[in-house]
């Protein structure tokens, strides 16, 4: 079988897929018609999950070429594309555009949402409490850095919930309008992206280029993409959105540095099944006072993942913390834990990281 035989084959499927697909979103468009009497939320992840999951058990049964990873990656963009039928919302998010922040918040809405860029992580959380917008994208852990403290005050002080948590891989890429690496003069990035990429810099002679420092680097691929003999270090959607061609996808000097973005909004979520819970606890000020919380967690055997602590930020050194568990507030034990002890609930929700 000749090549013009095989794309022949290619452009048949693809017309049975577009039939499909065209049927999917009839359907869609009806749920969503259901959803907006009630105003029920649309974006369900774990109801995703469970879709995700199925497909990728019929795709092993048989024997196809698609796993987990090719399905889930499709199918994202189905979801994305399916929820903007059923209703538009906006998606709030650290912003400029261009940003990492944009990048995850794409990774779960797709390139059809509408998007709405905040200048700051506060506000990102006042444009959700406020109803400005339905759901919100920020960043709050990094694997290298640590937690965002502004994230958690944030959390602490808003009435909105985690409801979906995402992990991605933060890559810097190199990105200019010159071809020949050698006639770069000019290199634009900020300060902690420069400072993270600097044995790719050193490997290819761009330490003696002058550094231009910006206040993001999505700011400097849009410099970048006027500057013939410029370039930037910024995320691949920057290079994108300016329309400034990569040379160098992947420069970091960290190849595992990963950042947790949560999706906040105004609904609790489905349990999955595996499922993590944030929530606000405060002990009092005596001896044993957080071994005696973190023991009724054992007691009850859940599993802790992550606490931290905050400044009160009054006129005491008094802390409160951040504890991320196991589980879901609809089980009993949970929710009784919760309860008893008077902590704030943040959400429950689907666990990606």
């Amino acid at each position: 079988m000749n090549l013009s035989e095989l794309r022949k084959q290619i452009d048949s499927i693809d017309n049975e897929i577009i039939k499909l697909l065209n049927k999917r979103m009839e359907i869609v468009k009806k749920v969503g018609e259901l959803k907006n009497t009630t105003n029920a939320p649309i974006y369900r992840p774990e109801r995703e999950k469970e879709i995700i999951e199925r497909l990728t058990e019929i795709s092993k049964k048989e024997g196809g070429v698609l796993g987990k990873e090719e399905i889930e990656a499709i199918f994202l963009e189905i979801f994305a594309i399916s929820r903007a039928l059923e209703r538009k919302e906006r998606i709030a998010f650290l912003g400029p555009v261009g940003t990492y922040t944009h990048q995850a918040a794409e990774a779960r809405f797709g390139a059809t949402a509408k998007y709405l860029p905040v200048i700051n992580i506060e506000g990102v959380f006042k444009t959700v409490a406020n109803k400005e917008a339905k759901y919100g994208v920020v960043p709050i852990e990094n694997n290298t850095e640590g937690v965002v403290g502004i994230t958690l005050d944030s959390l602490k002080k808003y009435d909105v919930k985690i409801v979906a948590e995402v992990c991605m891989e933060i890559h810097h890429s190199f990105a200019s309008l010159c071809e020949d690496v050698s006639k770069i003069k000019r290199i634009y990035s900020h300060p902690q992206g420069y400072n993270q990429c600097l044995g790719f810099l050193e490997n290819y002679g761009l330490l003696e280029a002058e550094f231009i420092p910006t206040k993001s680097t999505a700011e400097a691929a849009k410099i970048a993409s006027k500057d013939p003999e410029g370039g930037a270090i910024c995320s691949k959607i920057a290079a994108k959105l300016y329309n400034v061609p990569l040379l160098f996808e992947k420069i970091e000097d960290n190849k595992a540095n990963r950042t947790r973005f949560i999706i906040i909004s105004d609904f609790k979520t489905n349990p999955s099944g595996e499922d993590k819970t944030s929530v606000i606890a405060k002990t009092s000020h005596k001896s044993g006072a957080l071994f005696d919380l973190l023991k009724k967690f054992k007691e009850r055997d859940i599993n802790l993942l992550k606490i931290e602590s905050r400044p009160m930020k009054d006129d005491t050194f008094n802390t409160w913390f951040y504890i991320d568990f196991e589980g879901h507030i609809d089980e009993p034990e949970i929710k009784e834990l919760i309860e008893k002890e008077n902590m704030i609930w943040l959400g429950s929700y689907l666990r990606d990281c």
